[in-house]
């Protein structure tokens, strides 16, 4: 393919998924408005007779250990292991951007944008099937958030598409120049750098 056909779909690409994600956003109000729920500051409210709908489907908590699979059960540390790691990733990553990013005069990646912590709010979920909620809502949102400081720090450094194409790339990928093209990466490094600028 030549290097204006790879553009054309770059383009049409970012083009479909901008309209992807307005679509998301109808469905989501859409979905707010059929479960009778709201957004305040980011604080999730639903109408009361909602929240009293939603506690007759709770299980109660020791109903929902003793019903537990063995193996469920036994995992459980394993999973929340994982906590002290990513923690530490949490702290490490966000240092890094606050100094890095500072001097390279990268954005500041939001992490409110990414890690989202809500289903807490649902009151058909136990005080376990809630917590397990704030744990994979951060463990996930935490992913998102280093993802996209790593996706911006390759974008400054080293933006040059790969020889073969990543299962799930990050969007940074399609501001990169083609593998192999040595004087598009001489020639427009400085101006995918300063693109922060704009």
């Amino acid at each position: 393919m030549t290097h204006s056909v790879l553009e054309d779909l770059q383009a049409r690409l970012a083009a479909t998924r901008r309209d992807i994600e307005t679509e998301m956003e109808t469905q989501l109000a859409q979905q707010r408005e059929r479960f009778r729920y709201s957004l305040h500051r980011g604080k999730v409210r639903f109408e009361n007779d909602v929240r009293e709908l939603q506690r007759r489907y709770r299980v109660g908590l020791l109903k929902y250990i003793i019903g537990a699979r063995l193996g469920y059960v036994l995992s459980a540390p394993v999973i929340y292991s994982l906590i002290v790691p990513l923690v530490l990733l949490d702290v490490m990553v966000t240092i890094y951007q606050h100094i890095c990013f500072r001097i390279y005069q990268i954005p500041l990646v939001r992490r409110s944008d990414h890690i989202v912590v809500d289903r807490h709010h649902l009151a058909y979920l136990n005080g376990l099937e809630k917590l397990n909620c704030i744990y994979c809502g951060y463990a996930n949102g935490l992913i998102a958030y280093v993802r996209e400081i790593a996706g911006r720090t390759e974008r400054f450094w080293c933006p040059i598409k790969h020889a073969r194409r990543a299962a799930d790339p990050h969007d940074h990928v399609e501001a990169f120049v083609d593998y192999g093209d040595a004087e598009a990466y001489r020639g427009n490094l400085q101006t995918i750098r300063d693109a922060w600028k704009d």
